[in-house]
């Protein structure tokens, strides 16, 4: 036991190097534009002025929004998604994977879960011994269930998930600005020295070396930054990217789009004026997200309609189990090979209350 908890602090100490080299560079590109660049070399007191305005406002929001990332303790399914004991001493002695199976079906039944195992079986971690939420996935290097999870990130030492996904994404896009201002006021003074305008100063190795860092660092975080704005305008997560989410219907990545404009409301919020910002406004608890389209048994379909007529409050406090029902009956269909004639859209307020439902039947 001993050995085993050594090599675990071993690990987990390890884990923060590339922290550590992150903030070393951070450290010495202050260091060089400040004092080589701003102090040493440049002559004007309202260019130097005007530089190190820009230069420290990036800079907050690059710190701010990475130390958000890093620091935001990544999210775990609630209780709820727990087995009850009763269920619980059930599944662990059920030596059955079938019955087990029916075990998390009965438990699944009240809860907001819609997406399976690629074979068709509800999504359990015996690990956590949760039912896993959509999108929720379990996280060997944090030993923990996340919930949206993304992909587990060595250079924030910190699981990428619901609970960071919109500090993530400014951290790489504040990262990227930082570098291009930077880039953009160091480039004069870097030719000057190239072309030995300037004398040969022991600023001139930290200006040459800043310039070719802060290009090669903005190159590697835009194709990054790149591919996170398009998986949120296609509300994907980096495991959907490669392996799509499966419904009751079927494997379908784009399972969780709902337009691009609601698709980035998700990750940033309904309002504007917090985008920029390292606060979180993401919509939703991540636990249960919209899904595009539900497959529902016609003779259902009327049932599901007569929901909106609820109140507010009603709706509300049965949001998930109409969910809930909408999935079964897709799942009894399939079982049932009775044929899917008709669609139901399910459209949520940002409160996650219903809103409208509609039916389409195909021809």
């Amino acid at each position: 036991m001993a050995p085993s908890h050594a090599l675990k602090c071993c690990t987990r100490a390890l884990n923060w190097v590339p922290v550590l080299f992150i903030n070393l560079v951070v450290g010495w590109s202050y260091y060089a534009y400040v004092v080589e660049l701003c102090v040493y070399t440049i002559p004007n007191n309202a260019e130097r002025i005007s530089y190190l305005v820009i230069f420290h406002i990036f800079l907050a929001m690059f710190i701010w929004s990475y130390w958000k990332t890093i620091w935001s303790k990544p999210a775990s399914p609630s209780k709820a998604f727990g087995l009850p004991r009763a269920e619980k001493e059930l599944y662990e002695r059920e030596e059955r994977a079938e019955m087990q199976q029916e075990i998390l079906k009965k438990v699944a039944r009240n809860l907001p879960v819609y997406t399976r195992t690629a074979g068709g079986a509800i999504r359990y971690c015996d690990h956590c011994q949760v039912v896993k939420p959509d999108r929720c996935h379990h996280c060997s290097t944090c030993e923990m269930c996340v919930l949206k999870m993304d992909h587990h990130c060595p250079w924030v030492n910190n699981c990428v998930g619901f609970s960071n996904y919109k500090y993530f994404v400014l951290f790489l896009a504040y990262a990227s600005l930082y570098c291009v201002v930077i880039c953009a006021t160091v480039i004069q003074y870097f030719i000057k020295f190239w072309t030995k305008q300037l004398p040969d100063t022991h600023a001139k190795f930290h200006i040459l070396f800043l310039f070719f860092v802060a290009a090669l660092f903005f190159i590697s975080i835009l194709s990054l930054l790149s591919y996170h704005l398009w998986l949120v305008g296609k509300n994907r997560t980096t495991i959907e990217a490669f392996r799509g989410p499966v419904f009751a219907n079927g494997q379908d990545k784009n399972g969780f789009s709902l337009g691009f404009s609601r698709n980035a409301a998700e990750v940033f919020g309904d309002q504007g004026k917090y985008w920029m910002i390292p606060v979180f406004s993401s919509l939703g608890d991540g636990h249960s997200f919209v899904t595009r389209l539900v497959h529902i048994n016609p003779e259902q379909a009327n049932s599901v309609l007569q929901q909106n007529g609820k109140s507010p409050a009603d709706v509300e406090a049965n949001a998930c189990v109409l969910g809930n029902n909408i999935q079964r009956t897709a799942d009894d269909s399939k079982e049932k090979s009775v044929p899917e004639t008709s669609l139901v859209s399910l459209l949520f307020s940002d409160g996650g209350q219903i809103t409208s439902v509609t039916m389409e039947n195909e021809p």
